[in-house]
């Protein structure tokens, strides 16, 4: 795909955007969206010529790149076959997505219930628990994030929430482990795991185990920070689970398909959930999907008992059309693979070699081509380079970091005191070069703001 140079025409897509969209997460009148006009595997460009490597992957969606052409034939061939149909009916693309999908995952989590993102994945997971259990309360971590919709939104543990927390959603928070910035004064990860759990098994007994339907966890929490459980904690909170009668659901709507290096991050831990979610990188984003991938266990509560939640587009046929391409390419290309290899060879000895020439990165942390950049004002006191939820003039070492990297033409993954490193998974080792050397030269303003 050539880039299109046409500034008038991209002024002209600025002035209909300012005028009509309501972006989501923002201040309408504060917001400056950058004009796209393509965007072809790990780059995106706009209407000047820039051309940008994509450290974000949309949002963490990408997984395979921009216009990856067999997923686009994919989509334009079902067009033409089957546009829409009904979730009720039994429809090729939707039949082989789910086979694809419950191939997957973990266990016998085998059957699909199709959705139209991470959030009302999240939703129906909820739904599925309390009313397997018929228990109420829902346990969620603190430095976590499950979606915007109602529900979901008062799951999440970070300041998205705040501002919709009703306060009556069922939802009790818990510190999940986090050794960098630990709430338990461990100096080892075998002592944060510990104490992690002993946190949880302590406030599933005070908030009474026989309310709880749910523990949800995401695999890798994505945007609280990319941290990667210490091991056996999940292992430890699946007993936990098991022992009390609690559904366990792993959120893998960000760390799933691939980001890890593993199918899902529920793989490099070696547990099986009660219910998985899941969205984003099943099919690139091509076409909105998520879904929720059920136990047996679970599936057979509603063998004869109707489940009482659905959707219109539930497994909207271009959608599946686009995951089975997508999945069918992530094992013909060894894109899972690329993402284990390079992540481990190229990936993380690059951010670990940046962390030694600048005072700015407290630490590095990260597993696959799913990455993270803490960045403090001091590394002996860990003390953030902005405050928790900086905004306007508090922001400002960030802002400045996140306009260095554009500069030097990468777009980042900016998120209060950290940069996230998060390629498409088949991106190249001299795109991810790119991406370290770019990042390298914007970390010298972040420098500028430490002590």
């Amino acid at each position: 795909m050539t880039p299109q140079t046409d500034p008038q025409a991209g002024a002209a897509v600025k002035a209909a955007d300012r005028a009509h969209v309501f972006h989501s997460w923002s201040a309408q009148e504060l917001i400056d969206p950058l004009a796209v006009t393509g965007a072809q595997g790990s780059y995106f460009w706009d209407y000047d010529g820039n051309r940008y490597l994509d450290l974000t992957s949309g949002l963490v969606f990408t997984n395979i790149g921009y216009q990856h052409p067999k997923v686009v034939a994919a989509i334009q061939e079902q067009a033409a076959t089957l546009s829409t149909f009904a979730p009720a009916f039994a429809v090729e693309a939707r039949s082989e997505a789910a086979r694809l999908i419950a191939e997957r995952t973990p266990g016998d989590l085998d059957k699909i219930f199709f959705t139209n993102g991470g959030a009302d994945a999240v939703e129906h997971a909820v739904r599925m628990a309390r009313l397997h259990t018929d228990r109420p309360k829902v346990l969620s971590a603190y430095r976590s994030y499950h979606g915007g919709t109602q529900q979901a939104i008062n799951m999440t543990g970070d300041p998205r929430r705040w501002a919709s927390d009703s306060g009556s959603a069922g939802v009790v928070h818990f510190w999940a482990p986090f050794l960098y910035r630990s709430r338990f004064y461990a100096e080892t990860e075998e002592r944060e795991c510990a104490r992690a759990l002993e946190h949880l098994e302590t406030t599933i007994a005070f908030e009474g185990p026989s309310t709880i339907a749910a523990i949800i966890l995401e695999g890798i929490p994505g945007t609280a920070g990319i941290m990667v459980p210490p091991p056996g904690y999940l292992a430890g909170v699946r007993e936990l689970c098991d022992k009390y009668g609690i559904v366990f659901v792993l959120d893998e709507v960000m760390s799933g398909f691939g980001r890890t290096g593993e199918w899902f991050a529920a793989d490099l831990f070696g547990v099986v959930p009660d219910l998985m979610t899941f969205a984003k990188g099943v099919n690139s984003g091509y076409v909105p999907l998520g879904g929720v991938a059920i136990s047996g266990a679970i599936a057979e509560t509603f063998a004869r008992r109707p489940y009482p939640g659905g959707l219109t587009y539930s497994g909207h046929p271009l959608a599946c059309a686009a995951a089975v391409a997508t999945i069918n390419v992530m094992a013909e290309e060894g894109i899972v693979e690329n993402a284990a290899t390079l992540g481990e060879s190229v990936v993380g000895p690059g951010l670990r070699e940046l962390a030694q020439r600048h005072p700015s990165v407290g630490e590095v942390r990260g597993v696959g081509m799913f990455w993270a950049l803490d960045l403090v004002k001091n590394r002996e006191t860990r003390e953030p380079l902005v405050p928790y939820n900086a905004a306007g003039e508090a922001n400002a070492p960030m802002a400045a970091f996140g306009a260095a990297a554009k500069k030097n033409g990468v777009w980042p993954f900016v998120n209060m005191n950290r940069t996230h490193f998060v390629p498409p998974c088949n991106a190249s080792e001299a795109e991810l070069k790119e991406g370290l050397a770019a990042l390298d030269a914007a970390l010298t303003v972040a420098d500028e703001h430490t002590e």
